[in-house]
């Protein structure tokens, strides 16, 4: 099972070099919010924060809470992670993870 997580986190780009994804612990994240339904912000109890542009519009993610679908560990990573709307079932992925600096939120 450890291997095939270390094989999910590291993403083999064209010149065979390995960039690691970034991965969120699920216990260390405060509080997450969409604005408009194509974005995620995810607060960290650290007080760090991270901006997330889903895969895909997930409009009633604006309007419900949601439910990660996690599979392995308590670890919510960028571009093959999920979520599901918990009143209308609408599931989204997400993007990649950007750090956002005290100024923009």
């Amino acid at each position: 099972m450890r291997s095939l997580c270390i094989f999910l986190l590291l993403i083999v780009s064209t010149t065979g070099s390995a960039i690691a994804a970034i991965c969120l612990r699920n216990q260390d994240i405060k509080s997450t919010t969409s604005p408009d339904g194509k974005t995620l912000i995810v607060r960290m109890r650290d007080g760090k924060v991270w901006q997330n542009r889903l895969q895909g519009a997930c409009s009633d993610l604006r309007f419900n809470g949601f439910v990660w679908v996690i599979h392995g560990p308590e670890e919510i990573c960028e571009h093959t992670q999920t979520l599901r709307v918990l009143q209308s079932g609408q599931t989204c992925v997400l993007g990649k993870f950007i750090p956002m600096k005290s100024g923009d939120y």
